[in-house]
């Protein structure tokens, strides 16, 4: 049996269960690179130059996690998912940069996803990939069908039951039972929205274990995934008219429109050097600070950032958020 490995970054928190189905449908094992720790963040960091944002490093750290344990690493390559929107250009060039920095890493399977070029080119490049494990054209239909209805169902019981991709994977898949997974409702009457990618919000060694520990804390906390696509296109109209970047469609949308619902503050996580997320982030923090006067702060991450000061900068502000909310009850009162 073929068996093809999945680095656990990048894309993994938006599409694993899709690829997983599919894979699995066709007949293929799968194994799943660990989760990220030092050594990972180290070993990638060494295949690449300084300037390489953190999320690349971290990738490329999983890649070579996988070597030896699989006969293919799957590298897909989401060029855009709307037509005149393009992705950040580390993205589409994951496969060549793998082959030039990581020789060492496992064959590379590609698929490109790219809505400018229509959907003859999306089959053709469903069926290339699929010819890989079988020759019939009907049993690679049927898989691809059945992961866009898991694709579907992933991003629907996110919105339905405010899960985490974290908890949507393990519901679907079972994949992390093992893990500790915290609930993501709690009696708090504190709402927090947390904006980001998700490879910066879900990998807890790249954060520092984020929403773990604003949990701790008792706050309730709100995702992009838990947004239904009209929501953040609703939030992200209030921000920006176009937008010209596949991935930040989630930051602004969702930071728009949880700042709109009122929401009692705004974390935004993002990777130090990502000049997308740089100009993004600040057009919600100006919205947050002059049209809905709401606490917003923004927690830039990279391989040398100190835990002692997310953990501390968190306490301050979920406490600032608290003490101002005291006020406002006492004044209303």
């Amino acid at each position: 049996m073929t068996v093809v490995g999945i680095p656990r970054a990048m894309l993994y928190y938006k599409y694993f269960p899709m690829w997983h189905t599919f894979l699995k449908e066709l007949g293929v094992e799968i194994v799943i690179s660990e989760n990220t720790n030092m050594k990972t963040v180290a070993r990638g960091s060494a295949h690449v130059i300084t300037d390489t944002c953190l999320p690349v490093k971290v990738y490329m750290g999983h890649v070579t996690d996988l070597a030896g344990k699989c006969d293919y690493v799957l590298i897909p390559v989401l060029r855009s998912i709307k037509r005149k929107v393009l992705n950040c250009s580390l993205f589409l060039a994951l496969p060549d940069m793998t082959k030039a920095v990581a020789p060492k890493a496992p064959p590379i399977l590609e698929i490109e996803f790219d809505a400018n070029r229509g959907q003859r080119f999306l089959y053709h490049q469903i069926y290339s990939l699929g010819r890989n494990f079988t020759l019939n054209p009907l049993r690679i239909r049927r898989a691809a069908l059945k992961a866009w209805q898991t694709h579907l169902k992933y991003q629907d019981i996110m919105v339905q039951q405010k899960l985490t991709p974290r908890e949507a994977i393990t519901a679907l898949t079972g994949i992390g039972k093992d893990e500790t997974v915290p609930k993501t409702t709690t009696t708090s009457n504190l709402s927090i929205a947390v904006i980001g990618h998700a490879y910066m919000l879900y990998d807890e060694e790249v954060n520092h274990n984020l929403m773990k520990r604003l949990r701790k804390q008792k706050v309730n906390i709100l995702t992009p995934e838990m947004l239904t696509q009209q929501q953040i296109t609703a939030g992200m109209n209030s921000l920006v008219k176009d937008h010209y970047w596949t991935a930040e469609e989630e930051v602004i949308g969702a930071g728009g429109y949880y700042l709109d619902s009122g929401v009692d503050g705004v974390i935004a996580a993002m990777a130090f050097g990502c000049g997308p997320d740089s100009l993004m982030m600040s057009l919600v923090q100006r919205y947050a600070a002059k049209k809905q006067n709401i606490p917003f702060m923004c927690i830039t991450l990279e391989e040398h950032t100190a835990e002692a000061g997310i953990v501390t900068r968190l306490e301050a502000f979920v406490d600032m958020i608290s003490r101002k909310n005291l006020e406002a009850d006492k004044l209303c009162a």
